[in-house]
């Protein structure tokens, strides 16, 4: 009997979901290849480590761009390295169901992409699925039922926000604002007001402590080093999560516009249903402190973030064949 297999290809991380056994395996989208042969070096985290850490010869590269492919070659061998190392060697002989979910506002084309990279890794068959049905079904919502569920997920290169009811997608939108942008604008920030130079990682850091979008009811600070900017010496500042709001300022207005967008566009009825259930966040990028206020208060509607919020949407892509084979 085949493996049903659910993966969620995420710019900054990829996850297999095996039916029966869970989410078995996270590890980021980088590749690092020989640049004169091409031939593949290191895959996921091996890869991730290489970095900014890499002699001339060799590209460390995300072949995947805000949910899309920007690499097809590199990312059919990603592909095929993650989906062995999930399943096994048994997988030969009985090659798996597979569903995978790409962002709302991809093209016809950039969906073939994905489909032929899938089946190029070993898929007996495909199912292609929207980020936001796929997380809506993580969070463990009955997308089948004729009311309205709004979810926004927001990953590391794409939001996807949409309105779900009778298991499909009633309104929606897909923006490239996301968890990398909140990196590079702390990146921007740090350079601009403190004229220190730090690389995505520092960024990250600050991000996920002190990071905020909204006010805390506790201020909280942290030390970065980085280099400074005119003499390239080593500087430590100390950044608050107060700045941080600062910094992220733009890019979680983005978000929170793209919603109200949505909500605009959204049937009276359905609209109903919302302002009665509520809004759901998904993804590592909903896991930034205070967004969930933020859009509860510009929106006027109670809004939660999933219990796993960086699972949902793999499991969700998993179980979708099970949902399929339902209805």
């Amino acid at each position: 009997m085949a493996t049903d297999i659910g993966i969620e290809l995420g710019t900054d991380s990829i996850l297999v979901y095996v039916k029966g056994t869970g989410v078995v395996l996270k590890e980021p989208s980088v590749v690092a290849f020989d640049g004169d042969t091409r031939k593949i070096k290191a895959i996921g985290e091996e890869a991730r480590l290489m970095i900014g850490r890499t002699p001339g010869n060799i590209v460390a590269v995300r072949p995947l761009r805000q949910g899309v492919i920007s690499d097809y070659t590199v990312t059919e061998k990603m592909l095929k390295y993650f989906v062995h190392k999930a399943v096994g060697k048994s997988l030969f002989g009985r090659k798996p169901h597979i569903s995978v979910c790409v962002p709302s506002g991809v093209t016809e084309v950039e969906k073939k992409a994905v489909e032929d990279a899938i089946y190029a890794a070993g898929a007996r068959d495909v199912k292609i699925i929207e980020e936001p049905v796929a997380a809506a079904i993580g969070a463990g919502i009955d997308i089948a039922k004729p009311c309205g569920n709004m979810i926004v997920d927001i990953g590391g290169g794409t939001s996807d926000i949409a309105v779900i009811s009778l298991g499909g997608t009633v309104v929606s939108t897909s923006i490239k604002v996301a968890g990398d942008d909140f990196d590079e604008a702390i990146v921007r920030y740090m350079r601009k007001k403190h004229n220190l130079l730090i690389g995505d990682r520092t960024a990250e850091d600050i991000k996920i402590q002190v990071g905020s979008a909204y006010v805390r009811a506790e201020e909280s600070a942290i030390e970065v080093r980085g280099r400074k900017h005119v003499t390239c010496l080593p500087k430590t500042v100390t950044v608050t999560s107060e700045e941080t709001r600062e910094a992220l300022r733009e890019a979680t207005a983005q978000i929170v516009e793209a919603v109200h967008s949505v909500l605009e566009r959204t049937p009276p009825e359905l609209a109903a249903d919302i302002s009665d259930r509520g809004i759901v966040l998904t993804g590592g990028g909903s896991m930034l402190q205070g967004l969930e206020q933020l859009i509860e208060e510009k929106t006027g509607i109670t809004t939660m973030t999933a219990d796993d919020p960086m699972t949902a949407v793999a499991i969700g892509t998993g179980q979708y064949i099970e949902y399929l084979g339902g209805n």
